[in-house]
């Protein structure tokens, strides 16, 4: 089980980079031809974006389930700062590269979401319901699945389905 969830953590963080930076766009290297505007937003919650910021934060909640599941022994705030710090190296590179908007709206809202999904798991899923070990497998094997074909499914529709412009 260990290693599958690895291998799900791992292909859902290249799946985040992909979405945030891409936009899901299979021509990457048009999008980093054509957009070479750098653009940075340092207030928080500017305009009405309420869309794109309900959008990171649910993008992100997988994440913190997911690392709840990888590194139970790791305290919630050192998962807490892993989230922070691969949304600031998205926004960084975003920015960087000129593809899109570093916004630090995306990176609150990023972070928010995977605290979220690691507050669930560590405080209400995990330690207060769950008494045994068998349980406790049970629940992880049950995360790592939906996650896994959620990922599936929305990849699979973005590939063959779905035909996103950046």
């Amino acid at each position: 089980m260990r290693i599958w969830s690895k291998i799900v953590l791992v292909l859902y963080l290249l799946a985040l980079l992909w979405l945030v930076l891409f936009k899901f766009s299979s021509d990457i290297f048009s999008i980093l031809a054509h957009h070479q505007a750098t653009t940075i937003s340092l207030v928080p919650f500017v305009g009405n974006r309420l869309r794109e910021m309900f959008d990171n934060f649910i993008f992100f909640v997988p994440l913190g389930l997911l690392l709840g599941i990888n590194y139970k022994l790791v305290s919630l705030k050192r998962k807490t700062a892993f989230v922070l710090v691969v949304s600031l190296v998205v926004e960084i590179i975003q920015f960087i590269f000129a593809i899109g908007i570093a916004d630090i709206t995306d990176v609150i809202m990023n972070t928010l979401g995977g605290f979220v999904g690691l507050a669930l798991y560590d405080v209400t899923l995990r330690r207060k319901n769950i008494k045994s070990d068998k349980l406790d497998l049970l629940l992880d094997v049950s995360i790592t699945v939906v996650i896994a074909v959620l990922l599936a499914v929305f990849l699979y529709f973005r590939m063959f389905v779905l035909k996103v412009k950046y």
